[in-house]
């Protein structure tokens, strides 16, 4: 019969099959693919890249920048159905409730929304006094006059220009030369500062975005930037923000590094200008891009929570601050509650985030790799004996566990969802989940067998097993057999009849025949396995643990046994508040479990 494989079609895929290039390596058999790449030019022919001499790589990033949501302007265009003001409200609150204290709220001459979300917040009170505001706008004058009308009456405002200034996108968008599109920038400039100080009280600061920084030519965003400073007369107390966008990614993140310290080097009066980026996702390394740019000298980061945004998206804000905090700097904004953060996220964006999200998805603190699992399990277990022997609590013990680069319950996660159990998982995360919801605390030698009564299970089925499944299926395999099975103790005793020296006496149904049996030993269960003998089962205790699950007098006890029985060995477990009943239980299910692997 052939294979279902056999009959897969992929009509539209052409194996790779050109000569393998003379330079290749022996280990290396990849061959070209027939797709143009020969249309596409790389960075170093679109753009100058002027800095040779880069400081960057030396630098660590110590102290966060100041971090600024553009959820409400960038990440709103990118969606399908744009923010209506209740949405725009609940996210705004989320920002400034996590600590934000710039942020962009939207684009108020493109959108009748806008304008109206701009102005309900200057009405509304809902702006707190150290919070400023951000709107955007093209370099057009009467864009210009609705975006300052629609700031009336707020406190403190960043008024955003941009302008695309890329050759490409003179060429192709605008249909202006480079002269032409630096006479179009001054002249909105010029406008904006005038209506400006036409608002009586208004603090009004000036942002100048030159569109695809990255693709625009390096002398070209200097003259611009420089003329900006100057024309905006900016000065420390007052500094404008030149915000450098990696409107399209288009080089790996060192060539974006390299532009920045290039112009973190040449902006005039530098201390006057607050150095901002804007990475976007085209090549998935957003994060990346704004990780070196601050290591190359920006202060600011433009981003949106999760990475929502045209195309691929903005650089993710949350991925970001939760990087810095992994390294032990203070991220400034509170992720404390990361599943509240993302529910108001996903209900104002209409998207999900994805389960393997950094930090934020449902399956990122998971493990479901034995290898893993027992990993994540030894180190949970260190980090507690540690924080002891230190005396402080493990929520504030230096953390080291492998695999999880924070702890979990710093961002409000539980540990209850870090180990989950299919059929790739091992004995240590089942160990784990027994262990941390049922006070079972297995003998290392029996680990093995019972991962794999669970691996039977998850294998048959396909499916993932919860820790009350994970329950059920242990008590069934292992203590229930005590009593259900062909050999049952219908009434027992057992006394100490002389030091060292102990009798049990019992009814023993075997065969659906009850027989008394007695038997004596050095304690409670070699008698028993002595009285199992007079009737024919011959058993040997191979290994034995007891414990109780929780503290207190009433705590159940469980108990462990490994027994040869006639030949075959086997684990059975017992679960009573009497440790003595629960010992004579795991007994009597190992017995049970090995009668039935022998018939």
């Amino acid at each position: 019969m052939a294979s279902p494989f056999e009959t897969m079609a992929f009509p539209t895929l052409r194996t790779p099959s050109g000569d393998i290039p003379a330079d290749a390596p022996g280990w290396n058999p990849q061959r070209p693919s027939a797709m143009p790449h020969h249309r596409y030019r790389p960075a170093d022919a679109r753009v100058a890249l002027p800095l040779t001499d880069r400081t960057w790589p030396a630098r660590r990033l110590q102290q966060a920048p100041l971090w600024v949501p553009v959820d409400l302007r960038d990440g709103n265009q990118a969606l399908a159905e744009p923010m209506d003001t209740e949405r725009k409200r609940r996210m705004f609150d989320l920002l400034v409730t996590m600590g934000f204290k710039e942020i962009e709220v939207g684009y108020p001459s493109a959108s009748q929304t806008d304008f109206d979300f701009v102005r309900h917040l200057a009405r509304s009170g809902a702006v707190p006094d150290d919070v400023t505001i951000s709107v955007f706008t093209a370099a057009r004058p009467d864009l210009i006059d609705r975006t300052v009308a629609s700031v009336e009456g707020l406190p403190r405002t960043v008024v955003h220009l941009y302008t695309a200034t890329a050759p490409t996108w003179r060429d192709v968008v605008l249909g202006r030369s480079r002269t032409e599109v630096h006479a179009l920038i001054r002249d909105a400039a010029t406008h904006l500062m005038r209506r400006a100080e036409e608002q009586p009280g208004a603090d009004i600061r000036f942002e100048f975005s030159p569109e695809v920084f990255n693709l625009t030519e390096p002398d070209f965003v200097l003259e611009v930037c420089n003329g900006l400073t100057a024309l905006w007369e900016a000065s420390p107390d007052r500094p404008v923000i030149h915000n450098l966008p990696a409107t399209v990614e288009i080089a790996t993140p060192n060539v974006y590094a390299d532009q920045i310290e290039y112009m973190d080097r040449h902006l005039a009066h530098r201390g006057s200008v607050i150095l901002s980026v804007h990475p976007h996702n085209d090549r998935g390394t957003g994060v990346a891009c704004a990780e070196l740019a601050v290591l190359a000298g920006a202060q600011r980061v433009e981003g949106c929570l999760f990475g929502n945004g045209e195309r691929t998206g903005n650089v993710d804000l949350v991925t970001l601050a939760l990087n810095l905090y992994a390294q032990g700097v203070n991220p400034m904004i509170d992720f404390s509650d990361i599943d509240a953060v993302r529910e108001v996220v996903e209900h104002c964006n209409r998207l999900p985030v994805h389960p393997r999200h950094p930090y934020g998805g449902d399956l990122v603190h998971t493990a479901f790799s034995g290898t893993h699992q027992d990993a994540i399990a030894k180190g949970l277990a260190q980090h507690a004996k540690q924080a002891a022997e230190t005396g402080l609590s493990v929520e504030q013990a230096p953390w080291a566990v492998p695999y999880l680069p924070i702890d979990p319950g710093d961002i409000g996660r539980t540990y209850e969802e870090v180990i989950r159990i299919n059929s790739q998982s091992g004995k240590g995360g089942v160990a784990h989940l027994l262990h941390t919801h049922h006070g079972l605390d297995l003998p290392q030698a029996m680990r093995p067998d019972v991962s794999r009564t669970v691996q039977q299970v998850t294998d048959a089925t396909g499916r993932e097993l919860s820790s009350k499944d994970l329950w059920e299926l242990f008590r069934t395999t292992y203590i229930v057999p005590a009593q259900d099975g062909d050999v049952t103790l219908v009434a027992w005793n057992t006394a100490e009849t002389a030091p060292g020296e102990h009798r049990f006496s019992c009814t023993l149904r075997t065969d659906g025949q009850e027989r008394s049996c007695r038997g004596t030993g050095n304690g409670p269960l070699s008698a028993l396995t002595d009285a199992l003998r007079t009737a024919g089962i011959t058993v040997d205790i191979l290994g034995y643990t007891e414990h109780a699950t929780a503290s207190g007098p009433g705590s159940p006890a469980v108990a462990y046994a490994e027994c040869r029985v006639d030949g075959v060995t086997r684990w059975g477990a017992g679960w009573d508040t009497s440790v003595l009943t629960s010992s004579v239980h795991a007994v009597m299910a190992a017995v049970n479990r090995a009668q039935e692997a022998r018939s």
